[in-house]
């Protein structure tokens, strides 16, 4: 579904991503972790169109999006979320996951302003994508609502419904569980394997390790802006590359407690 080839990019003197090379399979959950300055973020900026790489090439389901700008590969299928909360405030719920499909709306600007034609069809078929995606999340129930009266946990999971909403293929996911206590990270984790279900690739980046490792498929590890592993959970907990980098062995022992079936 996604793939980068010896993706580069500097800034100064500072190579923040060198050389990443990554294939995301279509229908997984990928992680994408490492330390605070590794270059997760300048790598999902990367792959959204962000930012430009220097060299190397990405490649959505087989087609080339390197240069492309963000709203040509949203076209193509690619949907993003932000570790902060972006959404607008004053509208509703369903209005709020309805602009994740404006790329999808045919329609002139007259037909628009006065609200005839195509848009008028086109509005309808919008506002029963967007209820069914809420209650794919769960959210059926506050389609009304002002966004910003959403619990925090909540107003997760209509950013993820909102990026849903242009068709994505590919669904990056920046810090989704940041911020979150224990209950609501356990209940996006569930909703992310719901997703899954359905058929929805995702690239995530997160901290809490805990959730990676129960969610993804596979993990690639950073640190300086290079792979430094990438294979199954079990396999990057393991590595001690990895550990010594990132993890530290009290949180692997946590980690082996937590994940390892019972004697």
């Amino acid at each position: 579904m996604l793939a980068l080839d010896k993706v580069t990019i500097r800034f100064g003197g500072l190579r923040a991503v060198d050389e990443l090379s990554l294939t995301v399979e279509a229908g997984s959950v990928h992680g994408l972790i490492g330390p605070n300055g590794a270059g997760k973020t300048t790598a999902f900026n990367l792959i959204s169109g962000l930012l430009m790489p220097q060299s190397g090439a990405i490649a959505l389901d087989g087609v080339a999006i390197t240069h492309l700008p963000p709203y040509a590969r949203t076209r193509i299928g690619l949907a993003r979320t932000f570790q902060n909360i972006r959404m607008f405030s004053e509208m509703s719920v369903c209005e709020n996951v309805m602009t994740g499909m404006h790329a999808r709306i045919p329609a002139s600007f007259p037909e628009i302003v006065t609200r005839l034609g195509r848009f008028r069809a086109s509005e309808r078929r919008a506002m029963d994508e967007a209820q069914a995606l809420l209650e794919l999340v769960g959210l059926q129930n506050s389609a009304r609502r002002r966004a910003e009266e959403l619990p925090y946990g909540d107003q997760r999971r209509l950013e993820i419904a909102r990026a849903m909403a242009s068709q994505t293929k590919l669904l990056l996911l920046d810090e989704p569980a940041a911020g979150m206590n224990p209950a609501e990270t356990q209940a996006l984790a569930e909703l992310l394997q719901t997703l899954k279900g359905h058929g929805v690739t995702m690239l995530l980046v997160e901290h809490d390790m805990h959730f990676v490792m129960g969610l993804c498929d596979c993990i690639t590890v950073l640190n300086f802006g290079r792979k430094i592993a990438e294979g199954a959970p079990r396999a990057v907990r393991d590595d001690a590359q990895v550990i010594e980098a990132y993890l530290g062995s009290k949180v692997v022992r946590a980690l082996s407690a937590s994940h390892e079936p019972p004697p």
